[in-house]
């Protein structure tokens, strides 16, 4: 007898989970417990660093280890009478949230590991020591926490060949792809997370090209556009090189500053968004030309295209 190919895709999705739990085990229970340790005799590492890189590793393992490959099992040895996954995945997908905060940290974590293995010398021995066991095969610790970064994606994969293979008439036909849909929300939430973690580092950036200069340095400002421009004087009919940040809520007229220490520029001009107006100017000696007048001033400026003038008009 052949294997229904629905069963084929269970099993893997077993097997997998199971392999899954040991390199989470290794996570939690070997690399955090004794790099934690080390870390309480205050010889390797601050216990907070420890706690930074692994961000809730524990919490995932522990949902794993005791929840999640248990009830697989269980489901797996009845198949013959009980067909069914669906409903235990269903019960798996609002814990995945958990995972943002982990793959939320991820990069964090691999920039502390490679900082405090430069910093620290025993604490890259004992990271060095832990790699050259058996369990690690060879990889590093970097390569074992990307493993939870991947495992939605995969329950994804797996779960729709799994629903694409029920046949029609399947008693877990209903709750497999209700499980699937739960599952897609979860990946969603957690590329969301990453999203979030990189508009927040760029904006980051952004402040501190600016100088930092706290009115401005807000975690909820979107960075809509940034470019060189030029400012056209009519006082003497020439054009001087300036640059401008565009937010959602602000736009910062800026000059670059010739020396660079700290800063790459320096705020001119902040001018509100809210009742703003912008519109082409038909100038035969200066083209591509465009006007924006707004509360606190008026400024007449010059783009490098036809294109990028109606880029930032847009």
């Amino acid at each position: 007898m052949q294997e229904p190919e629905e069963k084929k895709i269970a099993l893997e999705l077993l097997e997998t989970e199971q392999a899954y739990v040991n390199r989470l085990h290794l996570l939690d229970q070997v690399f955090y417990t004794e790099l934690m340790k080390e870390a309480k005799t205050g010889k390797t590492v601050p216990e907070e660093v420890v706690k930074m890189i692994f961000s809730n590793i524990s919490s995932i393992y522990q949902f794993h280890a005791e929840f999640f490959l248990p009830e697989l099992q269980k489901r797996m040895e009845d198949w013959n009478c009980n067909p069914r996954i669906g409903d235990v995945i269903q019960k798996l997908a609002p814990f995945l949230k958990m995972y943002g905060e982990y793959v939320k940290n991820f990069d964090k974590a691999v920039e502390l590991i490679t900082a405090w293995s430069e910093k620290s010398p025993p604490f890259q021995e004992l990271i060095a020591d832990i790699q050259k066991r058996k369990v690690c095969a060879n990889l590093t610790l970097q390569h074992h926490m990307l493993e939870p970064v991947q495992r939605i994606p995969r329950y994804e994969l797996l779960l729709k060949d799994y629903v694409r293979k029920l046949p029609p008439q399947s008693p877990d036909r209903g709750d497999a792809e209700k499980a699937l849909e739960m599952i897609f929300m979860v990946a969603k939430h957690s590329n969301a997370a990453i999203a979030e973690m990189e508009r927040l580092q760029n904006l980051w950036v952004v402040y501190q090209r600016l100088g930092l200069e706290d009115d401005i340095v807000d975690p909820s400002n979107e960075l809509i556009k940034e470019g060189p421009i030029q400012k056209i004087s009519t006082r003497n009919n020439s054009t001087s090189e300036k640059y401008l940040f565009l937010f959602n809520n602000m736009l910062l007229y800026c000059v670059p500053k010739v020396i660079q220490v700290g800063a790459e520029f320096q705020v001119h001009l902040r001018m509100d968004v809210g009742g703003m107006k912008v519109r082409e100017l038909k100038d035969a000696e200066f083209p591509h030309t465009f006007l924006v007048s707004g509360k606190q001033r008026t400024l007449e400026l010059q783009a490098r295209s036809g294109e990028e003038m109606n880029a930032w008009i847009k």
